[in-house]
């Protein structure tokens, strides 16, 4: 990239999800056009974009399209084939690299690079033959295996307590390459998310407390600067880790590290992901800069500016089981209840349906104090039929 890319240009996105249809929003309000590549005619992503071509992520014809008519490629999931970013960078620019998603791709390679950044993770072993099986070490009993490619969301792993469990969990997964990892007393979750440029200036949002239902994600609180902010040890210790990790993979984009904070106040990685992050969905209401403006710089070469978070928030997921609460034909939640709180801000993602477990939007509550905005949240959980928290 010899210079910015420039408002006017066209931006493309492997993926039509609704992580891509928030950065194709952000992008046309910058005023460029965008493209997006997914297999899906309906996507959300694609009813949204200048052009989409309906193509599988390897379909060649459909790479040669996207990188035709695209001046700079991102994507939207981790598991976008890496082989297929790589291919597009031959002919235009392309971020992050696939050398990184390749590595988040695998959980077995992103321990290893963790490691290498000098970033603490659970202890592990890499399971990939019965030997390996039969040589785990006790003390990762009790743990959580889980498969090395394409878990997300809680699947693709299984808790087991000891080593008559871990063989029949192995035998479950069709012995395929799992991690075992050691179970950690937990006390909470969070997660950092930083944009990097190709000339490794990187900024960061503030950071995020996450919790977790069923392996999903399901309330973000973003109270840095305010009364409930994390200890500023723990801040500086995960920004840290997050910067040593997005530098060691040379990273160009947004990327988000997830920790679990342990009981005695120590912080251990998780995992990462090479795109914009459901716990950062709150930026868009409570920062001045949005995760997804962040993308939109790192993709084009634009100046990275630190966002400053204006307002306190809380994020809610909202799940498809929403719909299936009153009666067992999809109904629509109580949008209008809910809209006459105060610092309610809806993100529907456009799907055509609802169903048990899928992501259809995002709630953000902003307010004045964080004390205001929890109890805001938690009365807008109520009237959803959320669990409090």
């Amino acid at each position: 990239m010899s210079g910015p890319i420039l408002p006017g240009a066209t931006l493309g996105v492997m993926g039509g999800g609704q992580l891509g249809r928030m950065f194709i929003h952000a992008a046309q309000r910058m005023g460029y056009f965008t493209a997006v590549l997914d297999p899906d005619a309906a996507s959300p992503a694609g009813r949204v974009s200048h052009h989409h071509i309906v193509a599988e992520y390897l379909d060649a014809p459909g790479l040669g399209q996207l990188a035709e008519t695209c001046d700079a490629i991102t994507t939207e999931f981790e598991n976008v084939p890496s082989s297929a970013l790589a291919r597009l960078a031959v002919y235009t620019t392309v971020s992050p690299a696939a050398s990184a998603v390749a590595i988040a791709q695998d959980r077995a390679a992103e321990k290893a690079h963790f490691l290498r950044c000098g970033v603490p993770c659970a202890p592990y072993a890499v399971i990939d033959t019965p030997e390996q099986l039969a040589a785990v070490d006790e003390a990762l009993l009790p743990g959580i295996l889980k498969t090395t490619r394409l878990g997300y969301d809680g699947k693709g792993q299984a808790r087991v307590a000891d080593r008559a469990a871990l063989a029949a969990a192995w035998a479950d997964m069709k012995n395929v390459p799992c991690v075992l990892e050691k179970m950690l007393p937990l006390a909470a979750e969070c997660s950092v998310i930083v944009a990097r440029g190709a000339d490794g200036q990187m900024v960061h949002l503030p950071i995020q407390r996450n919790l977790h239902r069923d392996g999903i994600l399901a309330v973000t609180e973003v109270l840095e600067f305010y009364e409930e902010n994390m200890p500023a040890a723990q801040v500086a210790s995960a920004l840290e880790a997050a910067k040593s990790i997005a530098n060691g993979l040379q990273y160009v984009g947004v990327l988000c590290v997830e920790f679990f904070v342990l009981q005695d106040g120590s912080l251990v990685v998780n995992e990462i992901a090479p795109r914009p992050h459901n716990s950062g969905h709150a930026s868009m209401d409570c920062c001045d800069v949005s995760q997804f403006e962040l993308q939109v710089r790192t993709l084009t070469g634009l100046p990275l500016v630190q966002p400053r978070q204006h307002s306190p928030a809380i994020m809610l997921n909202l799940l498809g089981d929403l719909w299936f609460l009153r009666s067992a034909q999809a109904a629509t939640p109580p949008w209008a209840e809910v809209l006459a709180l105060p610092g309610a801000h809806l993100h529907l993602y456009g799907k055509a349906s609802a169903s048990k477990g899928r992501k259809m939007g995002h709630l953000t509550l902003t307010g004045p104090t964080a004390s205001a905005v929890r109890a805001t949240a938690l009365q807008a959980a109520a009237l959803l039929g959320i669990e409090a928290f």
